[in-house]
């Protein structure tokens, strides 16, 4: 029975990048980064694969986590009312997570192409 691989579905992300560019939103279009996961569709999975997307998914939800921590306190070290500095904090935690994320998984997936042993 052939396993269906899912990290596919990530890429329909991607069409919120749509919204920037029929509106005045140009950060919408940052979305638009997440239509490279529909490669996953045409990978056959394996447990490596589930592997290394569950190690990159871990690291980029840590340090989302800790980037957002870090973010709110300094915000409201420095004086910024706490709603905002909760918004800023968790603007600042969602893209540091999927940066971890995409390059952690890019990172593994060229190890894996490559032949390279696991760390």
């Amino acid at each position: 029975m052939k396993k269906k691989n899912l990290y596919g579905y990530l890429g329909f992300l991607s069409l919120l990048g749509l919204i920037g560019v029929f509106t005045e939103e140009r950060s919408f279009l940052a979305f638009f980064a997440f239509a490279v996961d529909f490669q996953y569709f045409f990978i056959p999975s394996d447990e490596m694969l589930e592997g290394y997307m569950s190690r990159s998914a871990a690291r980029g939800f840590v340090f989302g986590m800790l980037s957002m921590a870090a973010a709110v306190l300094f915000a409201i070290l420095v004086g910024m009312p706490s709603s905002q500095a909760l918004m800023s904090g968790c603007t600042l935690g969602w893209g540091v997570s999927v940066a971890v994320y995409a390059l952690s998984s890019a990172y593994y997936g060229f190890k894996e192409s490559r032949g390279l042993q696991d760390d």
